[in-house]
């Protein structure tokens, strides 16, 4: 999984760009945790937790929810938990590669750490 962190200084935005199939990843960072120290610190303390557990840890944001185990992070907008496929005709897939993002925890954890650092320097 690639990504890259971005300020822009003259709007005091961040930006997060990741590999395809991550995105999802990106925005989830963006919108639930953005500068919350208190929220990424959960987050170590969890998969500190979860490395030596067959337990899963869910953290239901506004928009999207944050669902970890010992294995792996997967982000997924709360729109898509409620949806079944009945509500789409038939021949038409949804299309969720930028609402749906998974990757191993160790990466997850290695990109929390980069994003705290980022954001500690600005």
């Amino acid at each position: 999984m690639d990504f890259d962190f971005k300020k822009n200084t003259l709007e005091g935005t961040y930006h997060a760009n990741f590999s395809m199939g991550h995105e999802a990843l990106g925005r989830w960072l963006l919108e639930e945790v953005g500068k919350d120290f208190e929220v990424i610190e959960t987050l170590f303390v969890q998969i500190k937790l979860l490395k030596h557990s067959a337990n899963e840890w869910t953290l239901i944001g506004n928009e999207m929810t944050l669902v970890l185990s010992a294995e792996e992070a997967i982000v997924q907008e709360n729109s898509v938990l409620h949806q079944s496929d009945e509500e789409f005709e038939d021949g038409i897939d949804f299309y969720n590669e930028e609402s749906i993002s998974s990757c191993g925890l160790e990466d997850f954890e290695q990109m929390i750490e980069s994003w705290k650092a980022f954001i500690t320097r600005f």
